[in-house]
């Protein structure tokens, strides 16, 4: 009879198949990744993935919230490590650039997944909206702070940018979206 499996050891297991199925899913699609080729890159058997995640979906589900978490906090601890309110809002979009400048950038993970299972899925797009609102709501705490009411507009302009260099592969569309917010902030909103 094989030993039972600790706490420590499914703690281990799981990161290792999210951080397989993660990879994969960014980079090939999550519709073009088959459970088998998540086993083999994960080194787990399809009996033990299935005890972590009943469902393709529900890896899915636990993938997207993972890199949420850790989306947000590298935003916010990039951000954060600004003082000046306005300058704080301009940092957002320098890690935007830094995030689309990283080898294998591939876009938004939630609009990609969005892309592909978000009128199929309900937990997927719950997903994805929870992540984008979450986004949207921290930006326009930001935002607030410099007293110009403008958190719409730079929410757009963030969201723009993900997408246009997610689809052209080039990092400049955050350079341009921090052109515009800063053209914005200077002008109380007001144009």
């Amino acid at each position: 009879m094989p030993a039972p499996i600790t706490e420590e050891q499914t703690r281990l297991d799981r990161a290792a198949l999210l951080d397989a199925a993660e990879a994969l899913f960014y980079a090939h699609g999550i519709q073009a990744v088959g459970m088998d080729r998540v086993r083999e890159a994960s080194g787990l058997p399809l009996k033990r993935i299935y005890r972590l995640f009943a469902t393709k979906e529900d890896l899915v589900v636990a993938v997207l919230r993972r890199r949420d978490r850790r989306w947000r906090e590298s935003l916010t601890a990039h951000v954060e490590g600004v003082r000046d309110p306005r300058e704080r809002v301009l940092a957002v979009f320098d890690w935007l650039a830094g995030w689309f400048g990283e080898p294998g950038f591939r876009g938004c993970a939630w609009i990609n997944a969005f892309g592909e299972l978000g009128s199929s899925s309900e937990p997927v797009l719950a997903e994805v909206r929870s992540h984008k609102q979450a986004f949207h709501d921290q930006l326009a705490a930001w935002v607030r702070a410099t007293g110009v009411p403008v958190a719409e507009p730079v929410f757009l302009l963030a969201e723009g940018a993900v997408v246009t260099a997610g689809l052209s592969g080039d990092p400049s569309p955050a350079a341009h979206a921090r052109t515009a917010v800063e053209s914005l902030l200077a002008s109380g909103g007001t144009r």
